[in-house]
């Protein structure tokens, strides 16, 4: 047999140069595509379920939250086994599938089945499935780093890290979220801004106000009211209210109540000002000090190599154009 291989190699060596020259094609595009890991993903098919419900201890989110959902996942097409956690305020599930079930049924039946029971849950409870990645989908991990950061013993100041924190999720997350594969990116460290209206319990009372007066104040008079169409001659004009909040002094100047015609602002009950969530963390830079950072997360079954290559490349884009203000830029440390 091998004799008779070697004779017919002999005779047609064109042929055995096109096969020689189409298995070295087909190597190099499978070089160039196929996808490459540092280590090899095992997870097996689920579906994580986040709810979150402010106020409510873990006993509660167990009781009308966590339960709930359970019991309706229960059945699931491939359902094999179901987990949770409650803890203050949050409810997290995850329900694992047979390996043979597409990943995109499971989180399709999932979604079905907590929509289905959501008006069963608290008033306030919000649902929402944990973005299609696995444990090995970060593949990419960077911070912002300021101008003067490199200088001996400089600290960020909390408005730098708000800041910085706000550039993370406004400008820089849409810009890398938009890329292929790329399914979300996570913002760690720094402060979440917040408007804040601390309000005064003495000026309540002696307004004769109670705190959900300045609540439902302040959400009626952030929003633009729709009106019509009005005609004149050949032109049309579109009649519309603009009633959003742009600064502090918006909020400020909202009014709350009139008092034999004298009104009662929010700036008369409270003192409004910029401020921050409250955060259970930080990231800190070789124990020195506080940065933002963000974790690039990779859909489930993408091409890491060529993930991490696009980011790289919209990053120096990032950094060519100067859409990052202050002289701030973005250093990875895990690529």
């Amino acid at each position: 047999m091998l004799t008779g291989l070697l004779e017919f190699s002999l005779r047609q060596r064109v042929l055995v140069l096109i096969f020689a020259a189409g298995l070295a094609a087909g190597g190099l595009y499978a070089f160039k595509t196929i996808p490459i890991d540092a280590f090899p993903d095992v997870t097996n098919i689920l579906v994580q379920v986040v709810t979150k419900a402010e106020g409510l201890s873990p006993a509660e989110m167990e009781r009308f939250v966590t339960f709930p959902i359970e019991l309706q996942l229960r059945g699931a097409p491939g359902l094999t086994d179901i987990r949770s956690f409650s803890k203050v305020g949050v409810s997290i599930i995850t329900v694992i599938f047979r390996d043979d079930i597409d990943i995109y049924l499971a989180r399709q039946v999932v979604l079905e089945r907590v929509l289905e029971v959501q008006d069963l849950l608290p008033p306030g409870a919000t649902s929402q499935l944990v973005p299609n990645y696995t444990g090995l989908g970060e593949v990419y991990q960077f911070y912002l780093e300021g101008p003067h950061d490199h200088e001996p013993g400089h600290q960020p100041t909390v408005e730098e890290l708000t800041e910085q924190r706000t550039l993370m999720d406004w400008v820089i997350r849409p810009l890398l979220k938009g890329l292929p594969d790329v399914v979300d990116l996570n913002s760690m460290g720094g402060y979440v801004k917040q408007y804040q209206v601390i309000v005064d319990p003495g000026l309540l009372r002696k307004y004769d106000l109670a705190l959900h007066d300045v609540f439902d104040a302040v959400a009626k008079n952030n929003a633009n009211a729709g009106g019509n169409i009005l005609e004149k001659d050949e032109e049309k004009y579109i009649v519309r209210g603009i009633g959003l909040i742009r600064t502090l002094e918006d909020i400020r100047t909202i009014i709350l109540r009139e008092v034999r015609g004298t009104p009662v602002y929010v700036r008369d009950v409270a003192d409004v000002r910029f401020g921050h969530a409250v955060r259970h963390g930080a990231t800190v830079l070789d124990g020195s000090r506080e940065v933002v950072t963000g974790i690039v997360l990779m859909l489930r079954g993408g091409n890491a190599r060529e993930v991490v290559q696009a980011v790289k490349e919209k990053i120096n884009e990032i950094h060519d154009k100067g859409m990052l203000p202050g002289g701030l830029r973005i250093v990875p440390f895990y690529d």
